[in-house]
């Protein structure tokens, strides 16, 4: 294993994972929640693993709004879901 190997926490099942194997959402300081392709915006961010069964997870358990301390919107998630779907499977 590579040692400069950056490993991020997955808000759905809180194992470590490769930081370029997950998607990050954002929360910046205007209160907008994002999902950041580029990985170095500025905000609170959480990191979720690209699957269905992950988004589908933090929604229920309501992980991602306690990592990045909101709310969101039902249209986030949906969102979230496209992402998935559209560029990670």
């Amino acid at each position: 294993m590579s040692k400069d190997l950056n490993l991020r926490k997955d808000a759905a099942s809180n194992k470590m994972y490769p930081k370029i194997e997950l998607i990050r959402v954002v929360k910046n300081k205007n209160g907008e929640v994002f999902i950041d392709n580029t990985k170095k915006a500025n905000g609170r961010g959480a990191y979720i693993r690209p699957t269905v069964e992950a988004v589908n997870k933090v929604k229920k358990t309501r992980a991602l709004e306690r990592n990045l301390k909101t709310t969101l919107e039902e249209q986030f998630y949906e969102k979230l879901l496209e992402e998935v779907k559209l560029n990670w499977d």
